[in-house]
């Protein structure tokens, strides 16, 4: 893509055709400018086949604010819709619409509440509450979806890795294998969610992070081609790194060359002052081979080196690891903690493109409308139950049970406090015959989870750094239940309606079918 046709492709038109075209029949029917709110949330945890995840981790709202305070139509953007036509030739967008649009087509009109970055969240609560005139709050709906559903996706991912890793250092390998410049905003989502760095260098400047990384095969496998050898190419390496010696060891055998010829390089440089950082495993048997590696190491006084382990890693293989260490090291005199806690996770693939499931079902839907000078709830009633939105204004609260972990999302009509409720109910979203009751001594405390992010098109949150949204992960995930965190079939949370919400839904569904 040319550098000129970037501001078309990336910019207001980063939208789908359809928001455009309803856009301009709210237009023609005189409700583009009438007020609406409008709910995101997903339905569904990611499920990757042989394990599914109980949590996600919200992700990607700082690129989404940056995106609606930069992006207004201009002239070419106009005169791009000015030549689309219909299948009969006619002009598809008419001159009076493409006016108000060249002049109205930014987001000044947009009120937003979300929960913030870095918080755990659960499916059907609003991550994200947009109010504002019709017809820009509709053409707004595709690029919230991309530009948020994805960074959650792999937040999510990176932090079940994470967790999967008893929390040691975790690297985001993925760049090559990641979709375009999606791998930007992978690894920006990776490193709220639980990576520790990124080996992608121009994200890694622009969050402030270092990046990092090793070497590949094709380095030594030019040494030996010049008649260099492994223990050449180790060399040189050391020489241009020897504070940051980590070198990767299977490109002919690991045990019987890598290692051997990494150890001599570690003594060459302990010689001249410096401090070897480690190996990196790319291949084979990676917790056989991490143990053996590790008791050569140590016989050579090396015991404090890292081991990097690489190649289509993801929760539920770095879990089969870990096992097959604490298996496997006791009967080879080795201390399997002592091994664990020298490992350095490289994940790429399966984490930059969430490998078994690659797309969160986020959606946007209108749930409230301005009429006169009241608001109308507005639901949609789909065969499939769990299709069937909450209408109307809301507010979540988290529920934290008296042992301080979190036990209930509670999505609530604007204005309730169930916080001065005893007792709470808890109604399912779907299903009539099931519900929850908390009494108060079973509460420990509630938390809001919406803030008011944007006022009128302009920003009125202070948007957190990445350090800040990781504590604030680590501190939501201390507080979720150990089961809810089960990389095999997680125990399921709570996401719970108030009884004035599941009235006003009920309501609703039987005025729209007629009962």
């Amino acid at each position: 893509m040319k550098s000129t046709e970037r501001p078309a492709a990336e910019g207001i038109l980063f939208t789908d055709q359809y928001q455009l075209t309803m856009a301009q029949l709210y237009f023609r029917m005189g409700l583009h400018e009438r007020h609406a709110q409008f709910d995101h949330f997903f339905r569904h945890y990611p499920d990757f086949g042989l394990h599914m995840a109980g949590y996600c981790v919200n992700a990607g709202l700082e690129w989404l604010l940056d995106w609606m305070q930069e992006s207004r139509c201009r002239d070419e953007d106009i005169e791009y819709l000015r030549g689309q036509r219909s299948a009969s030739g006619g002009k598809v967008f008419g001159d009076d619409f493409l006016g108000w649009l060249r002049k109205n087509g930014n987001f000044e009109s947009i009120t937003m509440h979300a929960i913030p970055e870095g918080r755990v969240v659960h499916p059907n609560v609003p991550l994200t509450i947009v109010q504002g005139h019709l017809a820009m709050a509709q053409i707004l709906e595709t690029s919230l979806l991309n530009h948020l559903n994805y960074q959650t996706l792999i937040a999510t991912r990176a932090a079940r890795i994470h967790e999967s890793g008893r929390g040691r250092p975790l690297i985001e390998f993925g760049m090559r294998r990641a979709h375009d410049t999606g791998a930007n905003a992978g690894a920006r989502a990776a490193l709220i969610g639980g990576a520790d760095f990124t080996s992608n260098v121009g994200i890694s400047h622009v969050l402030g992070y270092p990046p990092k990384g090793t070497h590949a095969h094709s380095m030594v496998q030019a040494f030996m081609a010049l008649g260099e050898g492994e223990l050449g190419a180790f060399r040189a390496y050391a020489e241009v790194y020897p504070d940051d010696c980590l070198l990767l060891v299977d490109t002919i055998n690991t045990l019987e060359s890598g290692i051997p010829n990494a150890i001599k390089v570690f003594e060459e440089l302990k010689k001249r002052g410096h401090r070897p950082a480690g190996i990196r495993l790319d291949s084979g048997d990676l917790a056989y081979l991490a143990v053996q590696s590790a008791k050569m190491l140590n016989e050579a006084g090396f015991s404090d080196t890292k081991i990097v382990i690489s190649n289509e890693l993801d929760e539920l293989v770095i879990w089969q690891i870990i096992t097959q260490i604490q298996e496997e090291a006791p009967r080879c005199g080795m201390d399997a903690d002592h091994i664990i806690d020298r490992l350095i996770y490289g994940v790429g693939t399966r984490l930059i493109t969430s490998q078994g499931h690659s797309a969160l079902g986020g959606v946007y839907k209108l749930v409230a409308i301005r009429h006169g000078d009241d608001w109308v709830p507005a639901i949609k009633v789909s065969e499939t139950p769990e299709k069937t939105i909450n209408p109307g204004f809301k507010s979540i609260r988290r529920i934290y049970n008296g042992r301080n972990k979190a036990t209930a999302d509670l999505i609530c009509r604007e204005g309730e406090e169930p916080e001065k409720m005893d007792p709470i109910v808890l109604r399912h979203p779907i299903e009539r015959s099931k519900s929850r009751i908390l009494v108060r001594q079973d509460i420990s405390g509630t938390e809001p989870l919406l803030v008011e992010i944007m006022r009128g098109g302009k920003l009125v949150y202070e948007l957190p750094s990445i350090d800040d949204m990781r504590k604030v992960r680590s501190g939501d995930m201390e507080r979720l239940d150990s089961g809810v965190k089960r990389l095999v079939n997680p125990h399921l949370y709570h996401v719970s309606l108030t009884e004035k919400l599941w009235e006003l839904k009920q309501q609703l569904i039987s005025s729209t079918l007629g009962e």
